[in-house]
C-alpha cells in the first residue's frame, strides 16, 4: 500500500475576514488524507479569528498574535511543518478542487530539489472579470530574474528545496516570493512549470500589492539589482518609469509582447532598449 506524503500548507493572514473563510475551505475540502493546515494571524481586529475558531478542528495550529510581517509569519509556519510537500497560500487566494492529489505524482523523488508551478485564474473582485496564465510559455521565454512569472499560489514544492534555498526574507514586503523563486533557481531547485490550473489568485480593493505600488516598485528593483548586472537594472528601471507614466505606450508594448508580434517588437526593442537582447527585453516588458 502507497503511502502519501503530507502536504503542509501555510496560510498567513492579518484582517482578511472577507476572504479568509474562502481560503480555509478551498484547503479543507481538498478530500486529501494528510493535510497539514497551519494558520499564522497577525493579531486580526476583525472577525478573523472567529472564522478560524469556526474551522479549528481542520486546522493543525493557530495563532493570532502581533508578529513581524508576512514573511516572517510564512518562515514560522515553515519552521512548524512536518510535511513533505509544502506550500503556502495567502488568506485572500484558494486552492481548486482535486489539486493536492494530483501534486503528488510530481514529487516522487525526494532527492531531487524541486519547484512544481502552474497556472492561476486571475480574478478581480471588483469587476468580475477574470484572466488566465501560461506559466510553461513565459518558462521557456522569460528569464526568472527579470520577470516574477511563477505564480506563488500555484507554486508547491518539497522539503528538500526549501532546505536548500532556507528561508523567505523578512525584510521585504511585496516580493519576498519573487525573490526565493530567484533564489532556490541559483540554488539548483528544479523549476517544473505545468499547463494545468492550481488556484484562482483575487484581485480587490485591499489587495496588498496594489494599495503599496511604490513600495512594490522600489522592492522589484531592488530584486533586479541584486541578481542582475547595471545594463539590466537600467534597462528594467527605464521600463517601470514608462509603464507608470506612458499609458499609451507601454499599453502598446505590452500587446505587441503578447502577441508576439516580432517585427514590431524588434522595432521596439532597438529604438528604447537596445543593450538589451530579445529574451531579456520580453522579460523585462512582461513585468507589471
Amino acid at each position: 500500500m502507497i503511502t502519501l506524503p503530507k502536504i503542509s500548507v501555510i496560510t498567513p493572514s492579518f484582517n482578511q475576514g472577507p476572504f479568509i473563510e474562502h481560503t480555509i475551505l478551498s484547503v479543507i475540502s481538498q478530500q486529501y488524507p494528510h493535510i497539514e493546515f497551519i494558520i499564522l494571524d497577525g493579531g486580526s481586529t476583525d472577525n478573523t479569528v472567529e472564522i478560524i475558531k469556526k474551522y479549528e478542528k481542520h486546522i493543525s495550529y493557530w495563532h493570532s498574535k502581533k508578529d513581524n510581517g508576512q514573511a516572517a509569519a510564512i518562515n514560522e509556519g515553515f519552521k512548524r511543518a512536518t510535511g513533505g510537500i509544502l506550500c503556502w497560500i495567502n488568506s485572500d487566494d484558494m486552492y481548486l478542487p482535486g489539486i493536492f492529489n494530483r501534486m503528488v505524482g510530481y514529487f516522487t523523488d525526494e532527492r531531487l530539489p524541486r519547484i512544481v508551478f502552474g497556472n492561476s485564474i486571475h480574478l478581480n473582485d471588483q469587476s468580475g472579470k477574470v484572466r488566465g496564465s501560461s506559466v510553461t510559455r513565459s518558462h521557456e521565454r522569460l528569464d526568472i530574474s527579470l520577470c516574477d512569472y511563477v505564480i506563488q499560489p500555484s507554486s508547491f514544492w518539497n522539503r528538500k528545496a526549501w532546505t536548500l534555498t532556507g528561508q523567505l526574507n523578512e525584510a521585504m514586503h511585496f516580493a519576498f516570493d519573487w525573490d526565493w523563486f530567484i533564489r532556490a533557481r541559483r540554488a539548483g531547485v528544479d523549476l517544473f512549470p505545468v499547463a494545468d490550473y492550481f488556484s484562482i489568485y483575487r484581485l480587490h480593493s485591499q489587495h496588498k500589492s496594489g494599495s503599496g505600488r511604490n513600495k512594490r516598485i522600489e522592492e522589484l528593483k531592488t530584486i533586479v539589482s541584486t541578481y542582475n548586472d547595471q545594463r539590466r537594472f537600467k534597462a528594467f528601471g527605464k521600463w517601470m518609469r514608462l509603464y507608470e507614466r506612458n499609458y499609451f505606450i507601454s499599453r502598446f508594448m505590452d500587446v505587441m509582447q503578447r502577441f508576439d508580434l516580432t517585427i514590431p517588437n524588434s522595432l521596439l526593442r532597438w529604438l528604447l532598449f537596445p543593450s538589451l537582447n530579445a529574451k531579456e527585453y520580453k522579460s523585462v516588458i512582461a513585468m507589471k
